[in-house]
């Protein structure tokens, strides 16, 4: 069984009230930084452990704490992005529904070591009752003395405050959720300035994700010396996966990052294996914006090595023969699954969500839809996958923030992998109408990898 640091209490009954969750050890992190080891040792802790940001980027957590600016006079904020719309990821989801108090307890801490005496819970909208269940935790957190004024009598104030959004995508983008929090429309600002010098009103401001904040409780508690051991290199502590798609036990595993992708997919600890005994043919190994990969580059790199559930071996190899860990949201695919029909799928709504700021991507992941759409459909020409090709090439990287890249991002990768199977569309229109492609070579061994030369 693997180790856990986040869930490992989740099964507890009444573990999200705060009594339950005093009693299991609850705010002791809290208390140990606030009391023993001040600011600067909580952000040199956090850098020390490796933490990285567990909402997709996977940019060091430390570091970025560090970057924060700290004018004279001027106020500083913490905001953690709730906002989590990826298609396919809903860990967060489970973090603050069952364990309200860790992400309490998280804010807490990263506040305090960042100097914010305001911090701010952004929500997406569809998670329309999960903001009660965090106003309770924060209004009993609050009457026990671990917010308002003077915590503990170290003479720290804090106050925490939930905000819904109104289900937009783009509001996951952290320029576009400083936008939206400020009252008006969320469209992503041109960086520079970053919010660590300018955000939030104008004031230095981190954005971290729900299960970032989550994770500095536990590299409190046992150190950042211990919470590298969980992990390989620069992959540290553990992971929150949403697994999802064909296997026969979707959920959120919390993962060492130690793991092989092909124990995660079919150990009964974890995913299960294949629903009805199929066979894989491709997975997204971290929520829709992330290049596909079919099952043989998926268990194994392009160098015959087997592909870890990290964030270096997930992406050995670019985007040529890799993906990424993202935010991982885990979509696994079996041999009846149609890699035309779920890009297109992806691609309706990436167009929905473009805030429509940048041309590239409010001109050109419609343009996308409309090409996948006849293609799946039985109208598309063989010249209509270039096409494709020369859109996506087109918004990549032209583009204010990332949701360019990652509309652009799927439609390149099933392209380069499974180029066969849209000729297939192409060729026989009527067939496709009525049944999928299949699995064909996907799940083949590669060739083994050319000796190096002497």
């Amino acid at each position: 069984m693997g180790r856990k640091l986040l869930l490992d209490k989740a099964h507890i009954e009444g573990i999200r009230y705060y009594d339950t969750y005093r009693a299991n050890g609850g705010y002791a992190a809290a208390e140990k930084a606030l009391k023993s080891m001040g600011p600067e040792a909580v952000v040199e802790e956090v850098k020390k452990s490796g933490l990285r940001g567990r909402g997709g980027a996977g940019f060091p957590t430390g570091l970025k704490w560090s970057f924060i600016a700290k004018p004279e006079g001027v106020p500083r904020y913490l905001v953690c992005n709730a906002d989590e719309s990826e298609p396919g990821t809903f860990k967060d989801r489970y973090l603050m529904e069952f364990i309200p108090h860790l992400l309490v307890e998280g804010l807490l801490i990263s506040s305090f070591a960042l100097g914010a005496n305001r911090a701010y819970i952004y929500i997406r909208g569809e998670y329309a009752w999960i903001p009660d269940i965090l106003e309770q935790a924060i209004a009993e957190a609050k009457n026990k003395g671990w917010l308002g004024k003077n915590i503990l009598g170290t003479g720290y104030d804090l106050e925490i405050f939930v905000q819904r959004g109104a289900g937009a995508y783009i509001c996951g983008e952290e320029t576009a959720l400083l936008e939206s929090l400020e009252g008006k429309r969320g469209n992503p600002r041109i960086k520079p300035p970053f919010p660590a010098v300018k955000g939030l009103w104008g004031c230095p401001t981190v954005v971290n994700n729900v299960e970032t904040i989550a994770a500095v409780v536990p590299i409190v508690n046992i150190g950042g010396d211990e919470y590298i051991k969980f992990g390989i290199g620069k992959s540290t502590g553990t992971k929150l996966i949403s697994a999802c798609g064909n296997i026969n036990k979707p959920g959120v595993y919390e993962i060492e990052m130690n793991i092989s992708v092909e124990e995660f997919i079919y150990s009964d600890e974890y995913c299960g294996g294949i629903k009805g005994g199929k066979r894989l043919k491709a997975c997204i190994p971290g929520g829709s914006s992330v290049p596909v990969l079919p099952a043989n580059l998926l268990l194994k790199t392009a160098k015959g090595e087997t592909r870890m559930m990290t964030y270096e071996s997930l992406n050995d190899g670019g985007f040529a023969t890799g993906s990424m860990l993202g935010s991982g949201g885990f979509i696994v695919m079996d041999e009846d699954q149609c890699i035309v029909r779920n890009t297109l799928t992806f691609a309706r709504f990436y167009h929905h969500e473009s805030c429509g700021q940048c041309s590239p991507c409010r001109e050109g992941t419609g343009w996308m839809k409309k090409v996948l759409h006849n293609i799946e459909y039985g109208k598309g020409k063989m010249s209509d996958i270039d096409l494709l090709w020369d859109i996506q090439r087109k918004i990549e990287g032209n583009t204010i923030c990332p949701l360019g890249d990652a509309a652009a991002w799927p439609v390149a990768a099933a392209i380069r992998h499974f180029r066969d199977e849209f000729e297939w569309h192409v060729t026989h229109p009527d067939e496709a109408l009525t049944r999928n492609f299949g699995l064909a070579h996907y799940a083949d061994p590669l060739p083994a990898p050319a000796p190096a030369a002497v």
